[in-house]
């Protein structure tokens, strides 16, 4: 959070979707880039780290994802992986995960076989610590590795909700993850 890092941004998602998704442009209809113009898309940005995103990432990992992680790597790039978990997480990526697991009609939408590979979990809370908790208790997930995101996807939203999250992370040694971005920009894109 707060370090400059260029996004590449896949398409493709698994359902059920997240009704408050702010990226539901990217489901479908994106167009393809062969890897060598990825490569120098991110070069042109100048940043050492690149986020890989979605939709859900892991989707594209057999089609191509996995080579465009050999080439940044190769190239020197930080690879991080921002992802549901819905898909799993493949067990040959060098890239730190984040994953952002959904609670969504009553159930958390996450294989918890891959808790051990996961580096980071980042939660988008409304008001529902106690289902936060509950998951953070229940896989003995270390408060170093959670951080703790107000949901929305405007400034107001944002702003709406940082004090109870704040409240919540300092009374659990959470580490707090507002979305700079959007207190920055509200909701304009390509930031």
């Amino acid at each position: 959070m707060g370090r400059p890092a260029t996004f590449i941004r896949l398409s493709g998602c698994i359902e059920p979707h997240c009704p408050w998704c702010d990226t539901a442009y990217a489901h479908e209809n994106g167009h393809q880039l062969d890897l060598s113009a990825i490569l120098d898309k991110v070069a042109e940005q100048g940043n050492d780290l690149v986020v890989v995103t979605g939709g859900e990432p892991f989707l594209q990992w057999e089609t191509g994802l996995l080579d465009l992680e050999n080439l940044l790597i190769e190239s020197g790039y930080q690879v991080q992986y921002e992802t549901s978990g819905k898909v799993g997480i493949p067990g040959n990526t060098r890239g730190h995960i984040v994953c952002s697991p959904k609670f969504l009609d009553g159930r958390w939408w996450f294989d918890t076989q891959y808790v051990s590979s996961v580096d980071d979990f980042k939660f988008v809370v409304a008001d529902d610590f106690e289902h936060v908790s509950k998951f953070i208790q229940t896989h003995n997930i270390p408060s170093q590795k959670v951080w703790i995101m107000p949901l929305g996807v405007s400034r107001t939203e944002q702003l709406a909700r940082l004090a109870d999250i704040w409240n919540f992370c300092a009374s659990h040694k959470f580490n707090f993850a507002p979305r700079l971005h959007t207190l920055a920009f509200d909701n304009k894109r390509g930031v």
